[in-house]
């Protein structure tokens, strides 16, 4: 039996603990704040409660796996699971709405083509096909196995299979990045340009670099499903924490760790802010880039040959509606609403004049789940925009926001109660992220830009978990990244992931 220790109680962090535990260690999980959850805040008042981190959960069958690994109950004995019917209603720029079913790439194609009209839908559903082919040719590289020694192979090859287009007088061009494939494969048709760029600039992307293998995001939403869960996302970390407990895993809340302690060249245990020191076999570290590099004494953290920490990611700005009045019959749990100037939001996240855009495109969640408000009288809304990391929020900004989601919320002045802001500085409070920067999912081919530092570290005895690790940002990712790490310590380095 080993003693382990973990640093922070986020998601992959927990996941890791349950997992390790059940192997027969002992495992003592310290955190620097009052609760569990990381990224999985909970805001209450007057009634009402949010998620401030993400609010609906993509592969639940990441955390159905954790939960028959580590005991008797099942997932679905522990939360409420609701898949989200439709998945999302999506508002464009010229007022054109479209509705897309949850989990039926079918019904997608048929809705787009009703929405939009001109073979939209067989446009998108030709997309679909070759994401397929990159999700099949990426899965199990980047969320069942640990990271390749040589990952340099999935740097390399752009496994999204783009078609040549022929021009007259000109070259063959093939789409390598996203914005190329919403010009070339899908018409250039703004709607669906908008549609497919959403997917990256919901994880903090730009469109115009990012690679064609991000095809993966739309093919993973709509081909598994999104599932909301009654108390939000809250109840399922809540859930992931009495696993653990009952795995006797042990928690120390309030602990700042202020070392990791190194002897004879490997991790052997942590120091505390009060200056006690708990040994340890093993390491596992659930902390951003930066916070992790300050508990070193000089090591290096990466692995010798791997993959560097990711920088300059944007952040999130979320603002809480409590409004008086029931949700209306019918309405979506969520909607996009796209901007009205896509080069300006662009400019604004990834140029050279960071800021929030006049129209930028907007996230509105309405769960209409009876625990996030009074009574059937009242709706809880949430509101979500994507940011520069480091953006000092204004009122203005604020304003700008509420003001946008008048488009889908009508009446909302005369509704609103009271509203509470989470800003990039709130996220960086939070997780310890430099800027308050949040990570997206590892995506193959641009030379490796994209994928996130391996779960092994340059310090024997050391593991990375959650999000800053492979395989990157999201709720199912950090659940596989618990899993590595638990295979990895458990099996060794010959661990090459789940069969």
């Amino acid at each position: 039996m080993a003693r382990i220790v973990v640093i922070g109680a986020g998601m992959g962090a927990m996941t890791a603990a349950a997992r390790l535990a059940v192997a027969g260690h002992r495992v003592v999980v310290y955190e620097r704040g009052g609760t569990y959850g990381g990224a999985l805040g909970r805001v209450e008042r007057d009634g009402f409660a949010f998620d401030t981190g993400p609010a609906l959960l993509q592969l639940p069958a990441v955390y159905r796996d954790l939960f028959v690994k580590t005991g008797k109950e099942p997932l679905e004995k522990c939360v409420e699971l609701s898949q989200v019917e439709p998945a999302v209603r999506h508002v464009f720029a010229d007022g054109t709405t479209a509705d897309l079913p949850n989990a039926s790439r079918a019904g997608v194609g048929e809705a787009l083509d009703a929405a939009l009209g001109d073979g939209a839908g067989v446009r998108w559903a030709a997309f679909m096909d070759r994401a397929r082919e990159a999700w099949d040719r990426t899965r199990r590289p980047l969320l069942e196995e640990p990271l390749w020694p040589n990952w340099e192979v999935l740097a390399e090859r752009e496994p999204y299979p783009s078609v040549p287009h022929k021009r007259l007088l000109r070259r063959e061009r093939r789409a390598s990045t996203l914005a190329e494939v919403g010009e070339l494969e899908l018409g250039g048709d703004p709607r669906l340009v908008a549609l497919l760029e959403q997917f990256a600039l919901a994880q903090g992307l730009d469109p115009r670099t990012t690679p064609a293998s991000a095809a993966v995001l739309p093919y993973l939403e709509q081909t598994f499903g999104v599932w909301s869960v009654r108390g939000g996302m809250r109840a399922l970390a809540r859930a992931v924490y009495e696993r653990c407990l009952a795995r006797r895993v042990e928690f120390v809340f309030d602990a700042a760790v202020t070392r990791i302690v190194e002897k004879d060249g490997r991790a052997a245990g942590v120091e505390l802010a009060d200056g006690t020191t708990a040994e340890a076999d093993f390491v596992v570290a659930g902390v951003a880039p930066a916070a992790l590099e300050s508990l070193l004494s000089g090591a290096e953290v990466r692995a010798p040959g791997g993959v560097p920490a990711r920088t300059g990611l944007p952040s999130r700005l979320t603002v809480l509606l409590a409004l008086s009045g029931g949700r209306p019959e019918g309405t979506p749990y969520r909607t996009v609403l796209h901007s009205a100037d896509r080069q300006d939001e662009l400019d604004r996240l990834f140029g050279e004049r960071p800021g929030l855009s006049d129209s930028p495109t907007l996230a509105v969640l309405r769960p209409g789940d009876p625990d996030a408000t009074p009574d059937a009288a009242h709706e809880a809304v949430t509101l979500t925009a994507t940011v520069p990391a480091h953006l000092e929020v204004t009122e203005d900004d604020v304003r700008r926001v509420i003001a946008r989601a008048e488009a889908v919320l009508p009446e909302l002045r005369d509704r609103l109660l009271w509203h509470e802001v989470r800003t990039p500085a709130d996220v960086a409070e939070s997780t310890g992220a430099d800027g308050g920067a949040v990570p997206p999912p590892a995506l193959a081919a641009a030379g490796g830009r994209l994928l996130h530092p391996s779960n092994t570290t340059g310090l024997a005895g050391l593991f990375t978990v959650g999000g800053w690790s492979h395989p990157g940002g999201g709720l199912p990712h950090a659940g596989m990244s618990g899993t590595l790490v638990a295979g990895l310590i458990v099996e060794g380095p010959e661990f090459r992931g789940s069969q």
